[in-house]
């Protein structure tokens, strides 16, 4: 783990593209294209295959107006989304923790980390039930398998970022492919689906699906998401450059997004089709849906594509909640951890419960699991939007490029929408269980917990209007210092040498002897890796721990003769702990270690030991190469 003190988003891929250097005239357009697939395919991500058949079973062609307002919802903060990122440089994670007080930062922060939670719940929902649909896997299984795509992930990255955006490109088109066809089979009923766009809700069940597919539409991480993605394409700073940075970034959300609205309405006109319209209107099951299609559509290949789509749509969404974890991380704590630990964490976070839901319920509580992520996203998704919507306004921050009245109150009327539809949800759920407890103490938590996301409510709309007319100027690194301080600078008194009697031993030497001072003491370490020494320690007396002493001693004498103070030092047992013990026994003040040449997975056969050093002691490490 480490301070992300250079506030680059997803600083590995940062800038990565330069269209410009792309060959012809298209091939620069294109290079632009991109980052929206990756933000689109969690808006086809199995939790909204869950939304979209109980709304469709449930209300037929009824909630398709909900999907195209959701679509448009999503266009137009996506579009906001792109635009932070392009003209700021900073995501909507940075932007907030520049902003807004630490404790609210925080809180903000763990908001979004159950968003991305109950984003990955559904994708292992999804990965899982279509391994189950389509080899008869159980379901148990299915979810420990979806550990697996940590390592995938992994492996797209080195890729590359264009290697990687064509990947879920290829996954959205075979979701795409395969309703396209099922679209066909169920031959729907246009004139029904025409009217299904005119707005209306028959009840509050109807509310609570149409609450679901918004949050299974617009999703908070999302926003995170698309800030930090575009700025993986390198941009001259300059006025044309930027508005047609703009102009591509909305041309590709508009293409990407409508491809996610095609694959959610096929879905939810699939259900109406093949379940309300033959009376089966309780069907919010996937694995009932994908039973009944056989028989309902007349084809056999229809569950197929079923199935293949809902692994392909569980696979190309699990990239999108890796990226957002790291993305506000990184950009709400300032702390950088390892890629695969940071993938573990997400996976996990949405693993575990999902496991403990099966074990105590069964499986016949995953789909009920699914709606409940979706409305779990859409509860958390005024916090990222608000915020959104205040940076973007900034006219300090974004100078000319800041929306305009115009899009600042269709905005505020998108994220008003949110919040009510929100509100009532949550104050009706709140409500539900209260009514269902006689324990005083839990309603009066569940009173305060109203009171508390309340005021953080308002703190988010109120904060940055307030800090705004205060005109307070935030810095991201702290102030730049005048003058450099001098006093008290001192050589090196003592410096360590971590030696492996390989190559790189002259090299350390080589700048230790640049380093040192005539009153530095060179501390020569060697830690014995024998058998004997893992067990027995410096009680070892085997071939090599005296071969090793020897061996350390020929260094000590060699610097002698070249006029400098040396002492020789063998650890034993573990390398990593032994060197730490040594620095901080003998008081060093600097530690030159080699770098060991190997990386990726032979950091994990062979051992890694320059981070595990450097995070047990307090001196400067110098890595010599």
């Amino acid at each position: 783990m480490s301070r992300a003190d250079n506030e680059k988003s997803l600083n590995e891929v940062h800038q990565k593209i330069d269209p410009s250097k792309a060959g012809s005239k298209w091939k620069k357009i294109f290079a632009f294209f991109g980052p929206a697939y990756l933000v689109s395919v969690g808006y086809m991500d199995p939790g909204n295959w869950a939304t979209d058949i109980a709304g469709g079973s449930q209300f037929g062609y009824g909630l398709i107006w909900v999907l195209l307002m959701s679509n448009f919802m999503a266009l137009f903060l996506q579009s906001l989304s792109a635009r932070l990122g392009i003209v700021q440089g900073r995501d909507l994670a940075q932007c907030s923790r520049e902003v807004y007080p630490p404790a609210v930062n925080v809180t903000l922060y763990i908001l979004a980390e159950i968003a991305i939670a109950a984003c990955d719940l559904a994708e292992v929902l999804g990965m899982a039930i279509g391994l189950n649909l389509l080899f008869g896997m159980p379901i148990i299984w299915g979810v420990l398998v979806t550990l697996l795509d940590t390592i995938l992930l992994l492996y797209l990255q080195k890729l590359g970022m264009r290697k990687l955006e064509a990947f879920i490109i290829t996954l959205i088109a075979i979701i795409g492919g395969c309703f396209l066809v099922e679209m066909f089979l169920a031959k729907p009923d246009l004139h029904q689906v025409v009217k299904g766009f005119v707005p209306h809700l028959p009840n509050h069940a109807a509310l609570y699906i149409a609450i679901g597919i918004i949050g299974a539409t617009v999703m908070p991480h999302n926003l995170y998401l698309h800030s930090a993605l575009v700025q993986t394409r390198k941009i001259n700073r300059n006025h044309g450059s930027i508005m047609k940075s703009l102009r591509m970034n909305n041309i590709d959300s508009g293409l990407a997004l409508n491809i996610a609205f095609f694959v959610n309405a096929a879905i939810l006109i699939l259900a109406a089709a093949a379940f309300f319209n033959t009376g089966h209107h309780e069907i919010a099951s996937l694995q009932d849906a994908h039973k009944l299609l056989a028989p309902l559509l007349g084809s056999k290949f229809a569950p197929i594509l079923f199935a293949v789509a809902l692994i392909a749509a569980g696979q190309s969404s699990t990239v999108t909640g890796t990226l957002a974890g790291q993305i506000i991380m990184e950009g709400y704590l300032r702390i950088r951890i390892n890629p695969v630990v940071r993938r573990l964490i997400t996976r996990l976070l949405a693993i575990v419960p999902t496991l403990i839901v099966i074990l105590v319920a069964g499986d016949k509580m995953i789909d009920q699991l699914l709606i409940f992520s979706q409305v779990l996203l859409s509860m958390q998704l005024a916090f990222a939007v608000i915020p959104l919507i205040h940076f973007v306004s900034d006219r300090d921050k974004m100078g000319v490029y800041a929306i305009s009245n115009v899009t600042k109150t269709i905005a505020w009327l998108i994220a008003a929408l949110i919040v009510a539809l929100n509100l009532k949800l949550f104050l009706d759920s709140i409500s539900d269980w209260i009514k269902g407890t006689n324990s005083l103490a839990v309603q009066m938590l569940l009173v305060l917990f109203v009171v508390l996301v309340g005021i953080l409510l308002l703190i988010t709309i109120i904060y940055p209007l307030m800090l705004r007319r205060r005109a307070r100027n935030i810095s991201v690194h702290g102030n730049v210092p005048h003058a450099l301080i001098t006093d008290g600078i001192k050589p090196f008194a003592r410096i360590a040498l971590a030696l492996d009697y390989g190559d790189n031993d002259l090299i350390i030497m080589r700048y230790a002897m640049q380093l040192a001072t005539p009153e530095t003491e060179l501390l020569l370490i060697h830690v014995v890796e024998s058998v004997s020494a893992r067990m027995m320690g410096s009680e070892a007396d085997d071939y090599e721990a005296r071969k090793d002493q020897d061996h350390i001693d020929e260094y000590v004498k060699l610097l002698a003769e070249q006029g400098y103070k040396a002492t020789g030092i063998l650890g034993f047992k573990n390398r990593s702990a032994e060197i730490a013990r040594i620095i901080k026994e003998n008081n060093c003040d600097l530690l030159i270690i080699g770098s060991h040449g190997h990386k990726a997975a032979l950091d994990w056969i062979l051992g890694e030991t320059i981070n595990s050093v450097r995070h047990m002691i307090d001196i400067p490490v110098f890595i010599a190469r």
